[in-house]
């Protein structure tokens, strides 16, 4: 029996790539392609859109009712996602949030539907970033206390809204919260020494850079780089479609990418 999914922000470059390589996985079903990001009247009965475009399915701006959906993907924007939510804890139907960006009310928002439906919230759908993740934390355990500044450094392409990144202030988070210290955003002007408690963040913006992220432990005499480059933007469609499957019919509660990994 197939898996009846639903992918909120269809019309963006990442909606794009999930229905089509969920188009071509035969446990998969696209029931519902919706962009309720768009939609003035957020989600609520604006019926189909004229028009399939390039990825092949009708795309709504709601969720019909009636209609069996055991996970949703969001992959939109932060006003998408709080647009599809409440649809998603009415209906209980288990979400996948993969949109950034959301401001610190919105993710307390995120994380008490969770209370009401299966929740899986995480700032990157890569598997390899996820496994980064853990990494890091070994890493920071490892070093903490040993005379090493971490430094995180991301890049992605000219047409990224947020910034930094969620997966570079997850990374900052990980180390902060195993080290302490405090986030500082880029360097200018004469500002001293580097404080030992500092935890650098750099963005780079440009081109077509679907997202590269350097974390630095750097001492002197010695430099540790942990790096993932993202080549295209399947790796984190695949790992949203496999965290949908994953999260298929599941209770209420809150998910991580470490479940779907089995870390």
């Amino acid at each position: 029996m197939k898996i009846h999914i639903a992918i909120n922000g269809a019309c963006g470059r990442m909606g794009q790539r999930l229905v089509a390589l969920a188009k071509e996985d035969p446990e998969l079903e696209i029931v519902a392609a919706i962009d309720s990001a768009t939609n003035p009247l957020q989600g609520k009965d604006a019926g189909e859109v004229a028009g399939v475009g390039a990825i092949g399915v009708p795309i709504r701006y709601d969720i019909p009712l009636g209609l069996r959906v055991d996970s949703l993907i969001d992959f939109s924007a932060p006003v998408g996602t709080m647009a599809v939510l409440p649809v998603c804890v009415d209906r209980q139907i288990p979400v996948v949030v993969a949109t950034t960006g959301h401001t610190d009310a919105q993710k307390a928002e995120i994380e008490a539907a969770a209370h009401m439906t299966g929740v899986l919230f995480a700032p990157n759908m890569s598997l390899v970033v996820n496994l980064l993740f853990k990494l890091v934390k070994l890493t920071a355990e490892a070093l903490k206390g040993k005379g090493f500044d971490p430094e995180i450094v991301e890049r992605h392409h000219r047409f990224k809204k947020d910034s930094p990144s969620g997966t570079a202030m997850r990374f900052a988070e990980i180390i902060k919260d195993v080290q302490g210290g405090a986030f500082v955003h880029g360097r200018e002007g004469i500002i001293g020494e580097r404080k030992s408690e500092e935890i650098g963040v750099h963005a780079v913006r440009g081109g077509d850079n679907v997202g590269e992220h350097t974390i630095i432990f750097t001492t002197i005499g010695e430099t540790l780089e942990l790096v993932h480059k993202g080549h295209n933007r399947d790796s984190y469609a695949r790992g949203a479609l496999l965290a949908a499957k994953y999260m298929a019919n599941r209770p209420a509660g809150r998910y991580t990418m470490n479940d779907v990994l089995g870390l």
